[in-house]
């Protein structure tokens, strides 16, 4: 069995990319009354100013990772995984690339929001480590902020066995 890790996406990636972030965030146009911002992400510019990380399975993009390094922290910009491999630690192992990338870039602090519609999202965060920082409208979305300290030294990156 080999174990699934994250690389660096390339611009051959984009269009699993868009599939991926289609079939992820699909369900929540209904409950928001628009697409979510994920979906209109132009990832293909994103891969020339952000940090962009995918995890295969099987030939495809099951999930995507988007970190942006800002003054004082890093921005986790897009978490997804597919539909289909959800609850199989891919979530995990992303944002543990992204405690990385916040590492690499000397950076202490990982910061995140979601759509308030977005209740699924709510109750993960948390669990991964997260703290709600407050609520606001941000761009016609009504958004969840949260927020994490990094440490210096992290724990091993979790893997997923195939």
């Amino acid at each position: 069995m080999s174990e699934s890790h994250p690389r660096r996406a390339t611009h051959d990636d984009v269009e699993g990319i868009r599939r991926l972030v289609a079939a992820a965030f699909g369900k929540y146009v209904d409950r928001i009354g628009r697409p979510p911002a994920p979906m209109s992400a132009d990832y293909a510019e994103l891969l020339e100013t952000s940090r962009v990380w995918v995890v295969d399975h099987r030939d495809e993009i099951v999930g995507v990772l988007v970190t942006q390094a800002q003054p004082n922290h890093l921005l986790l910009d897009v978490v997804a995984v597919a539909p289909t491999a959800q609850g199989g630690g891919h979530g995990r192992v992303l944002l543990s690339r992204a405690d990385q990338d916040a590492r690499e870039q000397d950076l202490k602090e990982i910061r995140l929001c979601t759509n308030q519609a977005m209740t699924e999202n709510l109750e993960f965060y948390p669990r991964q480590g997260f703290r709600e920082t407050s609520r606001g409208v941000q761009d016609g979305y009504h958004r969840v902020f949260f927020a994490k300290a990094v440490l210096a030294d992290g724990p091993p990156s979790p893997t997923i066995e195939e």
